[in-house]
């Protein structure tokens, strides 16, 4: 089995998108351990906030099998696939991590290259992994997110519910 870190992001009806993501990977894959849940403003283009968070599962789906999963999962939800990079989303599930693995595995290049570059990555990843090292740097997660500069792109957690569980809540 692998443990694999997702991202999970949305900002088109984001509650109902979030927690559809999360039923269907429990569903799937079986107990998640999941981040809390912030809110943060688009980054590379002008639009509604986006609701993310981070989750981790273990699966024995090779890297490939998963990515099309995903795909599928995001494509129920309406994601459009024919519109510029940055843009809304109904629904986005990246693979963050598959293992420890490197480079480009099945047409997915691993680890994903925006772990160190997105505060809305970095942050939930190194609550729920924070002593896990980062495959390609001599770095673990909490320690990255340490040294990140957040004042960039600024994030704040939210309260979230799910399946009759906290799962975060609003900074006060």
């Amino acid at each position: 089995m692998a443990s694999v870190f997702v991202s999970i992001g949305t900002n088109i009806h984001r509650y109902f998108h979030v927690k559809a993501a999360l039923d269907h990977l429990s569903e799937t894959f079986g107990a998640l351990d999941i981040s809390n849940v912030y809110e943060s403003e688009a980054v590379g283009f002008e639009g509604d906030h986006f609701l993310n968070l981070v989750a981790r599962f273990d699966t024995d789906m090779e890297v490939g099998r998963l990515s099309r999963w995903l795909k599928v999962l995001e494509d129920q939800y309406g994601r459009c696939r024919n519109v510029e990079k940055f843009s809304a989303r109904t629904l986005d599930i990246d693979i963050l991590t598959y293992d420890h693995l490197m480079g480009d595995i099945e047409g997915v290049e691993l680890p994903r290259d925006e772990i160190p570059k997105n505060a809305f990555v970095l942050l939930p990843l190194s609550e729920i992994a924070g002593d896990e090292m980062h495959p390609a740097y001599d770095c673990n997660y909490r320690d990255m997110w340490l040294s990140y500069d957040s004042s960039s792109q600024k994030l704040w957690s939210v309260d979230f519910e799910w399946q009759g569980k906290t799962i975060s809540s609003a900074e006060k």
